[in-house]
Order: C-alpha cells, then structure tokens, then sequence
C-alpha cells in the first residue's frame, strides 16, 4: 500500500476521530491511526493513569474505549468525511476476541486502508502477547479476517524482538510497527504515582530504543516493512527512524504538548530533506 506521505499520528494519542481536526487539516497526515479497539466496549484502569516524567510519560489509561462498533458509527465516520486516510488499531484479551474484532472492521469502506493490531500494550495486565512469538503469529493469522492489511505493533520489552518480526511476517503482516511503550515505573514521593501502579513510557527519553529497534529488525530482515514509532518530536527525529530502515514514522506523545506535532514534524521533515538534497522522503532510507 502507498501513502500520501511517511508521517502518521501514533494510536492512542489522536483520539478516535476527528479530534486534532481543530488544530489542523487531518488529511495531510499519511494516516490517522485511531486509539486502540476492542470488539466490546472497555473502561480501562481507575484513575490516575498519566504521570509526566522528564523526557516523557508514563501512562496506564488501560485501553478505554467505546469499542469497534461504536467506532465504526461515530469517529471512523468523522475521519471519512474529513478526507482523512484511517488506520484502525485492535485489541483483544484472546485469539479470538482479535477475530471478532477484525471481522467487525471488514465491513469497514476503504478509507480504512490497514489495521494495526496492538500485540504490545504494557499496562493492561501481565501478559503481552508480543513477547510470545507463537502467539503473535496466531493472533496475526487469526486477524486477517478483516480484509485489509495488518501491521503488528510490537513490543521493545523482549530481547526476542527479530524473531517476533519474522514470526508475524510469516503469519501475514503486512508491516511491523517499532515500538510501543516500555514498561516503566514511577513514584509519586513514596506511592506509585498511578493508581495501576507501573505503565508504560512514551515520549522523547524512547527514541534511541525505537531507532535501535527499528535498525535491528531492518538489519535482521530487510524485506520487512516498517512502521518507527517512539519520542519524534521534531523533522530530524522522524529523519532518524527512517534512516534507520522504516518506511513510514507515527508521532505520539509531542501530540499531548502540541496537538499540532504530527503536521509540525511532516513539515520539518520535507525541510530537513531539502536542506540534505534529497528529492523524494522515500529516499531517506538510502542513508543507512
């Protein structure tokens, strides 16, 4: 599949629709990747569930949400009509409730161009299912279902990260996206600051993990696709990624501070490759 361009917004950060189209036009962005879906409606973890951090964040908001019902009522329609490109991201507790949520997402129109299925989130319970190769790869098969591509987002809480990649692929991933958060822990004097107690980081303290996970899977298996995600707040971030070896980047936590940031960095980024005089953004992987 092709984008318009590389710069996408990072699932739970944008909202479920059209909520950054007050600070600019969503459909400049590659895609709009939705907050992360369940085939049911989900409450997520009890508040607090955010805690800044120097660098970043740490959240455990726990996955909340309406569901792939409601969304395909409300925000996916807000996200059509704006001309957006729309990426859905899925959730689930099981093999099969990623079925069931993937067959909902079938009857999708074609402005939903992918699926992103969150094998990775930290701060739902003990279990991540990315750092099991065998059952990502199940979870992939089982995801297929929904008719479009699927990317794994996988997790930088596993030293078994290549073999993961090349699991997923080999069950059908179309992509690989690097990374989601990493498990972190913070004290608000001598109580856990959220009420889940750990959670996961995200923000600017990330990027070298997620430019060294992205090289290494590059390195490891350079027919993979991939999607660098972790701390770009700014055009020579998004740069980094790419060289590194993805082929496109999300933009996440700076939202929070600049709900401007995904169009911000797509702009610094056409900036950054003229001044290093390369004509097209496909080309910043040459690089490396």
């Amino acid at each position: 599949m092709r984008l318009a361009n590389p710069v996408m917004t990072a699932s739970g950060t944008a909202g479920l629709g059209t909520e950054l189209g007050a600070y600019f036009d969503v459909s400049s962005l590659g895609a709009v990747v939705v907050k992360s879906l369940a085939p049911f409606e989900w409450p997520g973890n009890p508040a607090p569930r955010l805690a800044p951090v120097p660098g970043g964040m740490v959240n455990a908001v726990g996955l909340q949400g309406p569901g792939v019902e409601a969304w395909l009522r409300g925000g996916m329609i807000e996200l059509i009509e704006a001309g957006a490109t729309v990426v859905a991201s899925l959730w689930g507790r099981t093999i099969e409730e990623y079925r069931r949520g993937a067959e909902m997402l079938a009857g999708a129109p074609a402005e939903v161009v992918a699926v992103e299925i969150n094998l990775s989130c930290p701060n739902l319970d003990k279990q991540i299912i990315a750092h099991d190769a065998q059952m990502s790869a199940e979870v992939i098969a089982a995801s297929q279902v929904c008719g479009r591509p699927v990317w794994a987002k996988l997790s930088p809480n596993t030293d078994r990260l290549v073999e993961i990649a090349r699991s997923v692929t080999a069950a059908g991933a179309e992509a690989v996206t690097l990374v989601n958060t990493v498990q972190a822990r913070t004290l608000d004097g001598v109580a856990p600051a959220l009420a889940n107690g750990s959670g996961g980081l995200s923000g600017r303290c990330i990027h070298p993990i997620a430019v060294r996970a992205v090289h290494d899977v590059a390195a490891a298996i350079p027919e993979i696709s991939i999607i660098g995600v972790g701390g770009v707040t700014g055009g020579a971030e998004a740069a980094e990624l790419l060289a590194a070896g993805a082929d496109a980047v999300q933009v996440g936590t700076a939202t929070f501070a600049d709900p401007r940031a995904p169009l911000r960095v797509l702009r610094d980024l056409e900036r950054w490759a003229r001044q290093h005089h390369i004509p097209r953004l496909a080309d910043i992987g040459l690089l490396g």
